[in-house]
């Protein structure tokens, strides 16, 4: 059962339940107990499962290890302490390893003042740890051992550490946020749910959280089935202050060169009023950017003190910048999503975004990284780019105002997760099919999981699908009278060395027919693109044609306009959350006054008249849609195509489900090729001069029942790049396709020479191949959301539809579908001579 924790227990309380020396330590260190620890250390000390969701500076940390320490301090002073590990702490980064040691040593050193030979022994094991520091380990177990959910994962399968394992009092997930809702978070939640099968007590699960929704999923998340979890919830004890701020009134007509000179003077200005800026962007290029014009715009103000911090930066330099700024020696750090985590990083007291964050929890997120005390208010700034992100900030900041936030969607039954798991069971000892079954299904992303697939992964792994071996793959375990085990001896060494669920980045080399070498993509960008794309590179369009192994093979496109924008692969969706609360939002800007829209929304007066300009300008020129309507637009571009706008604003994910299921439609009665155009607001269909739309199949289209728009949808993933490049990471991680074997290093070429011709193979011989259903899987629920695209289509099924004809340009909403949407600092510059052009052609025509 998951309740809530509604009780809060006062000092005196908890410490009655503390050993005197720990006593000590806390009133000397801190003034009193935060909230977090008043709900919660009494629990961790009653052996309670427990998640803590608490905002940054809250104390949380010390809430899970207070009662742990406490205990082991305990021991020792009862000379009960055992050479053997009782904690097993597990962060999704490397980074933090080191932080929370040195935080640990703080109490255990001074304890150790007082208890001679106290003795708690905190250790470290990651990829990044010797084979000698490996080996004293196993000699001398940790008392608390801190990893992350891979190395965690081989630990299970080292023959003579797992024993260590086996009588874990605590396991703590720090950062669970980070973990919850994809394969990397399943993988070590069962991870868990085996160690916990081989035990004869289970361990307390503690898992700590920034702010998400909804808490009890998560805490489901964390216990798996059938366990009791109690779930703090004390993220509303922070102040928050969050501001959207437009650096112009007029995104159209004020000229570009000063609208990037206000923007930056804005930020500059803000960066003045403040000790230490941390300043989130959404893209790495972006990142560096931002630096590289505060560097030059502002001669020698920024030198020394500032700062890039993104993923593509080498670790070394990112720890370098992270102890600058613990030490102050920063005035400003520019992040891409580097530093939403938990890292120490000092004292931040203001927190600027350029650019929507996307969602609402993001928002928060990063913004409660300024304010390092509980005591101080976090304070955030949204710069907007343009009027789209304009809209969309101020709806994110009023949710998240109103602790509105996008409910996280937890991964069920990733198949490709499983097959390693299997595998790793093997090795440990012969299992009963049915034992086995139901300690994957106690894990809760496996709870729902169907008899029938797992048998199919243990028919897969055990090698019964025979055609495979044309393609080299054999069975990895035996199967037989209802159980089965490890097979052959290379079969820990190929666990060892593939086990993990995040894909290897790769790129691909771009070819014209002639075989001429243009440049490269990378896999993220590629797998959206659908044949007839248009995309730029180099600064020239190019007509995506098809792949051929890690080739990627095009056509000049001289003078189309781009669907796919060149930044799409680092773009952040929109959740549909948030995007139905923008349509209100967009009525609501048409009909209330300037004053009504600060008031109700916090806005200052001059965000406050870029709003209501723009909503004014739609309803001008086009049409801004109640709640019962539904808007599409038809426009005949300059170069003769007819293009059919959708105004669904359900975010990209749903939007992209809908956009390829109407694409292959309008394709299949149109008899012709259709070219679909998506962002988070809607999509457009593009068909040629001669083919028309009419009235009657859009209300059609928008009538079809679920069945139907699921087999659309099916049949244009089924042809897609996205599928194919999909299938290659399921692959990896079902062990169909080795990254490495004993002695020998697989290429990513290699691997996508590999993953493609067994998809054509399992493709021909066997349709409901484990894999292929995970590839389905992966694209219908995690790439796309289906269950919001059905939800989006049934609810603008019932509407009234509004059908704009005759145009050539599209409404000042239809703009942003027009010119690929979402803005970027790096491409806004492109985005706004495109819009302006179209805006000036409409108020021409209107005037």
């Amino acid at each position: 059962m998951i309740t809530k924790s509604l009780f809060s227990f006062e000092d005196g309380e908890i410490y009655k339940i503390l050993e005197p020396e720990i006593q000590d330590w806390f009133r000397k260190k801190f003034k009193s107990f935060t909230p977090a620890q008043r709900h919660s250390v009494i629990a961790i000390h009653n052996k309670k499962n427990i998640l803590i969701s608490s905002p940054t500076g809250s104390g949380k940390t010390l809430s899970a290890f207070l009662a742990i320490v406490n205990e082991l301090t305990r021991l020792r002073k009862e000379d009960k302490l055992e050479d053997k590990i009782y904690v097993v702490y597990v962060s999704p980064l490397r980074a933090l390893n080191n932080d929370i040691r040195k935080n640990l040593m703080v109490p255990l050193d001074a304890v150790e003042k007082k208890i001679e030979n106290l003795g708690i022994r905190v250790g470290i094991r990651t990829s990044d740890t010797t084979a000698s520091e490996k080996q004293k380990m196993l000699k001398k177990a940790p008392h608390i051992l801190i990893t992350t959910p891979e190395s965690f994962a081989i630990m299970l399968n080292a023959p003579k550490f797992r024993e260590h394992l086996r009588n874990v009092t605590w396991i703590i997930t720090d950062e669970i946020h980070s973990l919850a809702g994809n394969k990397r978070g399943a993988h070590f939640s069962l991870s868990v749910e085996r160690l916990c099968a081989a035990m004869e007590k289970e361990p307390v699960r503690i898992g700590l959280s920034a702010t998400i929704h909804p808490l009890d999923e998560v805490a489901r998340y964390l216990v798996g089935t059938e366990r009791d979890c109690v779930v703090v919830d004390v993220n509303s004890i922070k102040e928050i202050e969050i501001n959207v701020k437009s650096p112009v009134e007029d995104f159209i007509y004020t000229p570009m060169d000063k609208m990037n000179k206000a923007m930056y003077d804005l930020i500059d200005k803000e960066i003045d009023e403040h000790n230490t800026t941390l300043i989130f962007t959404n893209t790495r290029s972006a990142t560096e950017r931002v630096v590289f014009h505060l560097k030059s715009m502002y001669g020698k103000k920024y030198v020394d003190n500032i700062e890039a911090h993104h993923s593509s930066i080498s670790r070394d330099i990112r720890i370098e910048t992270e102890d600058k700024l613990k030490r102050g020696e920063l005035k400003v750090v520019v992040s891409s999503t580097s530093l939403e985590l938990g890292i120490d990083i000092g004292s931040i007291d203001l927190v600027m975004l350029l650019g929507s964050p996307k969602s609402s929890t993001r928002l928060v997120q990063r913004i409660g990284r300024s304010g390092h005390r509980l005591t101080d208010v976090s304070v955030g700034h949204i710069i907007v780019l343009d009027r789209d992100d304009m809209m969309e900030s101020i709806v994110l900041a009023e949710n998240a105002r109103e602790s509105k936030f996008e409910s996280i969607s937890i991964i069920k039954n990733p198949l490709d997760v499983l097959v390693q798991h299997i595998l790793g069971m093997a090795l440990e000892r012969v299992w009963n099919i049915d034992e086995a079954y139901n300690t994957v299904r106690r894990c809760y992303n496996y709870s729902t999981l169907e008899k029938s697939d797992f048998m199919n992964v243990l028919k897969y792994i055990s090698g019964e699908f025979n055609e495979l071996e044309a393609k080299y793959v054999y069975g990895k375990i035996w199967m037989d009278n209802g159980s089965f085990g490890k097979r052959g001896k290379l079969a820990r060494a190929i666990y060892i060395m593939n086990t993990g669920t995040i894909p290897d980045e790769s790129s691909a080399a771009v070819f014209l027919p002639n075989n001429k070498f243009i440049g490269k993509l990378e896999e993220s960008f590629i797998e959206r693109m659908m044949p007839g794309d248009i995309f730029v590179l180099g600064g020239k369009t190019y007509e995506f044609l098809s792949t051929r192994g890690s080739k990627v093979m095009i056509n000049p496109a001289e003078g189309k306009k781009p669907t796919i924008p060149a930044w799409f692969s680092e773009m952040l969706p929109l959740p549909y959350e948030s995007a139905v609360d923008l349509e209100k939002f967009r009525y609501d800007a048409s009909v209330l006054s300037i004053k009504e829209l600060k008031e109700k929304y916090t806005l200052d007066d001059m965000t406050a008249k870029a709003a209501k300009g723009y909503s004014d300008e739609q309803k001008r020129y086009g049409h801004v849609t109640k709640a019962d309507e539904f808007l599409v637009e038809e426009y005949l571009d300059e170069g003769g195509l007819k293009n059919y706008i959708f105004h669904t604003v359900a975010g990209r994910k749903a939007t992209d489900a809908l956009g390829r299921a109407f694409a292959n439609y309008f394709s299949e009665r149109l008899h012709t090729n259709v070219r679909v155009t998506i962002n988070d607001y809607g999509f457009m269909i593009t068909v040629g001069r001669y083919k028309h739309i009419g009235e009657e199949d859009i209300k059609n289209a928008l009538a079809m029942t679920k069945e139907r728009f699921f087999a659309y949808l099916k049949e244009s993933i089924s042809k897609s790049e996205l599928l194919r490049r999909r299938f290659k990471n399921v692959s990896v991680r079902g062990l169909l396709v080795l990254r490495r074997y004993p002695g020998k290093f697989i290429s990513l070429k290699k691997q996508q020479f590999n993953s493609d011709s067994l998809y054509k193979l399992i493709n021909i011989y066997y349709p409901d191949f484990p894999l292929l259903k995970e590839a389905y899987r992966e694209v219908m629920e995690d790439a796309i959301h289906v269950d919001e695209a059905i939800k989006c289509l049934e609810d603008i099924g019932k509407r009234k539809l509004i059908l704009l004809r005759g145009r050539d340009v599209p409404t000042p909403f239809g703009f942003s579908i027009a010119a690929l949407g979402s803005s970027d600092i790096m491409i806004v510059e492109d985005k706004k001579e495109f819009i302006k052009a179209l805006h000036q052609k409409l108020v021409g025509k209107k005037q």
